[in-house]
């Protein structure tokens, strides 16, 4: 029977294979060639006077699906589908919604970046209304323009995936190399890697970009691992598991706001929930690369891109100043003290307000050879 630990590396290594083998059909030059008659139908329409209308396939209809016992369920005309009116109340939120989402996306595949639904639901909260609300429109996009999701480099938020300088040997005899530009020709141990660190990310997208600009090799051989979010305990114990094995140092890249700071103290203290199991899942050696508070002020980030801390963030923020373990963290509580005094926070991506590739070409690579954690 395979462990928890089995299970995280399987489903990474599944994942990786299917989305590699999907984004492979679809070049991005035909993607933005796709979104761009769509824009074009609007300013048709427009022109004409008309109403701009979109018409969708109808993914819950069975007269558009077949099956086959190769593939499954799939779609295979367009009988059914939705039309979606800018001119009736009842479908020009939803055609707001639609055209928001397109225009990201096309940003997304023209510059090769990536973001979570979650990400883009944030974005634009007061127009979206749900997270359901994106999570649907983002799979119509995709049906409606014949692209597998994955190529529009909109991510789904599934737990736990992992990336760099590191092969496993599964019970069963199966290698899984989770090598991201390189290859190990043999396993003698349970764990094999040259890393020179872990680097826990916090979020999907950012993860998505450190693979994107080949992170884990341009600097030194490491691994990144994030649990998308706060940390699933497959996520948690193989980072104890890394730092058992390899001995080596472990750090964090949070958003700088009160819930960056508590999901990194998720993986250093581990939570009440899962106190029982705390031996194999804290990992006490846990170092705050960033985004720290202070770095805002040192680095000059546009105030544009800072947000301004909410009551339940200021409410968080206090929680976890009074916790036990921040006592022996004086460098962390000069932080947040920081973060309590400027009343601002900012997520990792707002780097990107200094220059696009700020995170990868400049940020990490300093901090990481010239010493600026706590």
């Amino acid at each position: 029977m395979r462990s928890s630990t089995d299970d995280l590396f399987s489903e990474i290594d599944k994942l990786f294979l299917l989305s590699l083998s999907l984004s492979l059909f679809i070049s991005s030059t035909e993607i933005l060639t796709r979104i761009e008659n769509i824009i074009l139908g609007i300013v048709t329409s427009l022109s004409k006077d008309e109403a701009p209308v979109l018409v969708l396939p109808n993914r819950s209809s069975w007269a558009n699906v077949s099956f086959d016992s190769a593939i499954g369920l799939h779609m295979t005309s367009g009988r059914s589908s939705i039309t979606i009116r800018s001119d009736c109340t009842s479908s020009v939120s939803k055609f707001a919604q639609i055209l928001r989402i397109v225009s990201v996306i096309y940003r997304l595949v023209q510059s090769n970046s990536y973001a979570t639904k979650r990400d883009i639901y944030y974005n634009n909260t007061q127009l979206f209304g749900s997270q359901k609300t994106v999570d649907s429109i983002v799979d119509d996009i995709s049906c409606m323009l014949k692209v597998p999701r994955r190529s529009l480099h909109v991510l789904a938020t599934s737990k736990g995936l992992i990336s760099g300088d590191l092969c496993y040997m599964e019970e069963d005899g199966t290698r899984i190399d989770c090598h991201s530009s390189s290859s190990v020709s043999s396993l003698n141990n349970y764990i094999v890697s040259s890393a020179k660190f872990v680097l826990i990310v916090e979020k999907d997208a950012t993860f998505q970009r450190l693979l994107d600009d080949d992170f884990c090799t341009k600097l030194s051989p490491c691994i990144i691992i994030t649990g998308k979010g706060v940390p699933d305990v497959n996520s948690r114990l193989m980072v104890r598991k890394l730092w058992d094995t390899l001995h080596i140092p472990v750090f964090a890249l949070v958003d700088g706001d009160p819930h960056g700071i508590e999901i990194m103290c998720i993986y250093k203290y581990g939570s009440v929930a899962m106190s029982f199991e705390a031996r194999s899942l804290t990992v006490p050696s846990v170092m705050w690369l960033g985004l720290l508070p202070s770095d805002l002020q040192r680095l000059y980030v546009p105030k544009e891109a800072l947000i301004p801390l909410t009551k339940r963030d200021e409410s968080k923020l206090n929680s976890l100043l009074k916790r036990p373990y921040l006592t022996g963290q004086p460098d962390w509580q000069k932080e947040m003290e920081l973060m309590m005094q400027t009343k601002v926070k900012a997520e990792i991506q707002s780097l990107a307000s200094i220059a696009p590739d700020f995170l990868t070409s400049i940020y990490l690579p300093n901090k990481l050879q010239h010493g600026g954690w706590v």
